[in-house]
């Protein structure tokens, strides 16, 4: 099987894709993954044919910003990004995933969840398409996507879709059981266990074994996406609704540095400002999140969909400062699962009473020990394979549709 596959935005996303590439590949299917180039590189130790040919994801101005959040405040802005990503992005795209549809002649496309191109792409080759787990997918709202959807299938020569479900006809995959899932809409999901093992030669450094192990240890990190997008903005002024995250690691460094407890704190290369870190705070560029999760008490981050799941996967509560796109849905969906708490005053007195209320509360433990019962009775990641076969048999048994050979152009 030829499995065409996309991966946009920071390279967060290309770590949400790389279990399952990794799956495929190694059940001999043959994989291309087409990804923005900060992404590729997360692909770099892998068995798959990689091509950073993707356009970076736009950002919104401030004019539909502001539309967004006077509609409906956060929700609101949700819609506007789905809307951008349909009108602006799927355009932007279409013809370099297309022309690389004709060299690779897909039987499956496994896409990005802001990839819409991938979508009708799909629906033009005739073939059947998953978004990988997404924290967009989880929370933009597949109707108000189906016109401007719509429009562009149009130009396409393409039939309308058939409602909302048309933007997931063959479901979604994730890493989280139905009862601890993030989604905000029901719809049909192949879901698998996540791993703590997506970079293969991930490695602690030595000095974490020499943490106090008689203080609660405490794991900070913003993930990619912020730092990145702080990094292109040259540390000037950021996009219309993305706070500056320098502010709140350096909030969060104070605060932990006059608690009683171990604290490793991923800064992402952005700089730490008027702040001392205390003797038991340690700083890294980066760390092997996944696998310091493991033996954490308490996981500070923004609320980015990975690191919910790791946190999730590896029983660990969570105290979350959300900052843009899925990001406030997911720390409030923390809070409704009883795995954490979302953070709101940024005073390094309120914060670190924050965290020392999770880390004293035996019933957020407990909750965070089943919900990571939950994913450990998923499937395993190699059972995916398999299950993709058959939805791409079903696809060509019911497909009616042009060949794959010669995609329209937009």
């Amino acid at each position: 099987m030829r499995v065409l596959c996309t991966a946009v935005g920071s390279p967060s996303h290309g770590r949400a894709l790389l279990p399952l590439a990794r799956a495929l590949a190694g059940a001999g299917h043959a994989v291309t993954v087409a990804a923005t180039e900060p992404v590729a590189p997360v692909f770099a130790d892998d068995d798959v044919t990689v091509v950073p040919v993707l356009p970076h994801l736009p950002f919104m101005d401030r004019e539909e910003m502001a539309r967004g959040a006077g509609d409906a405040g956060e929700d609101g802005r949700i819609d506007v990004l789905a809307r951008v990503l349909a009108e602006r992005y799927l355009p932007a795209t279409w013809d370099v995933l297309a022309g690389l549809a004709r060299e690779v002649r897909p039987d499956l496309l496994v896409r990005d969840g802001m990839d819409m191109a991938g979508c009708l792409l799909a629906e033009r080759l005739g073939i059947a398409q998953v978004p990988i787990p997404s924290g967009f997918a989880n929370v933009a709202d597949p109707a108000a996507l189906l016109a401007p959807l719509d429009r562009a299938r149009e130009r396409l020569g393409l039939p309308p879709g058939d409602g909302p479900a048309s933007l997931y006809p063959y479901g979604r995959l994730d890493f989280l059981p139905p009862d601890w899932s993030f989604a905000a809409r029901p719809a049909p999901v192949l879901a698998y266990r996540q791993t703590t093992a997506v970079d293969r030669v991930a490695a602690l450094p030595d000095w974490v074994a020499r943490l106090p192990a008689g203080r609660p240890l405490v794991v900070v990190a913003f993930g990619t996406a912020l730092p990145m997008v702080r990094a292109m903005t040259g540390g000037g002024r950021l996009p219309e609704g993305i706070t500056d995250p320098a502010g709140a690691l350096a909030a969060i460094v104070a605060a932990l540095s006059r608690m009683r407890c171990a604290a490793v704190v991923a800064t992402g290369g952005m700089p730490l400002n008027g702040v001392e870190p205390g003797p038991y705070v340690r700083l890294a560029e980066r760390i092997a999140q996944p696998l310091l999760l493991e033996c954490a008490d308490l996981f500070v981050h923004h609320g980015g969909y990975n690191g919910v799941r790791e946190a999730i996967r590896t029983g660990t509560p969570m105290a979350v400062l959300p900052n843009f796109g899925d990001q406030p849905h997911n720390a409030r969906r923390v809070e409704e699962l009883g795995l954490g708490v979302r953070l709101t005053d940024t005073r390094p007195a309120a914060l670190a009473a924050a965290f020392e209320g999770v880390l004293g509360d035996a019933d957020t433990v407990a909750r965070a020990r089943r919900a990571q019962r939950a994913v450990l009775a998923l499937p395993d990641i190699g059972r995916a394979p398999a299950d993709l076969e058959a939805l791409a048999a079903r696809a060509r048994r019911t497909a009616a549709v042009p060949s794959p050979s010669a995609p329209a152009r937009m």
